[in-house]
C-alpha cells in the first residue's frame, strides 16, 4: 500500500505521540539494556521518569483512540486478507504491528507502574512489600518479555520504515503527508 498523494496522512497530534513515545520507548530500552552489557551509569532515575512519560503517552494515545479517531482504521477484517487494494490506511501488516507491538508496550507499562511502588520519587516512598514476591517475579517477567519484544519490533519498525517503497510513510511521520 502506498501513501495516498496529497492530503494530510498523520495529523500533528499523532506524528507528536509517535516521535515522544519513539523517544521514550528508544531511552527506556536503552536505560534498561546498557547497564546488563556493562555500560554503568546512574540509569534509574532516567528508566522511571521516561517510564511516566511513556505511560502519559499511551494513556493519552488510548483516550484519543477511544473519543476522538476511528477504531475501525486499526481494526483487522475480512478485507484486509483479500488481494488485490489494502482494506482502508493501514495495511495488515501496519495493523499487525500496531496491535503486537500495542500489546508489548501496554504490558511493559502496566508491569512498570506497578515496579514504581518500588522506588523512591519526590512523590511516594518506596514499597517493595505491596506485592508478594511471586507476584513480584510475575511483574518481573511479564516486563522483561515485554522488553525484549520491543526490541525486536522497534529493529523491524525502524528497517521496514527506511525500505525505499516505504519512504512515502517515513515522510508521512514526519510531515503528515508525502
Amino acid at each position: 500500500m502506498s501513501a495516498p498523494s496529497g492530503g494530510i496522512r498523520h495529523a500533528g497530534i499523532d506524528r507528536l505521540f509517535h516521535w515522544v513515545t519513539a523517544a521514550a520507548v528508544l531511552i527506556l530500552l536503552c536505560t534498561a539494556f546498557l547497564p546488563i552489557a556493562g555500560l554503568h551509569f546512574s540509569w534509574v532515575g532516567i528508566h522511571w521518569i521516561t517510564g511516566i512519560v511513556l505511560i502519559v503517552a499511551v494513556a493519552f494515545h488510548l483516550l484519543r483512540s477511544l473519543f476522538w479517531q476511528s477504531l475501525r482504521s486499526m481494526w483487522i477484517g475480512s478485507g484486509d486478507f483479500r488481494s488485490g487494494a489494502p482494506s482502508g490506511k493501514y495495511s495488515l501488516a501496519q495493523k499487525l504491528m500496531h496491535h503486537v507491538l500495542g500489546l508489548a508496550v501496554l504490558t511493559a507499562v502496566v508491569t512498570g507502574a506497578l515496579m514504581l511502588a518500588k522506588v523512591d520519587t519526590p512523590w511516594w516512598h518506596r514499597n517493595p512489600y505491596w506485592l508478594s514476591a511471586g507476584t513480584w517475579g510475575v511483574v518481573y517477567v511479564l516486563h522483561g518479555l515485554a522488553a525484549l519484544a520491543a526490541v525486536t519490533l522497534v529493529m523491524i519498525h525502524i528497517y521496514f520504515s527506511l525500505l525505499p517503497e516505504k519512504r512515502a510513510f517515513l515522510r508521512a511521520m514526519l510531515r503528515g503527508h508525502e
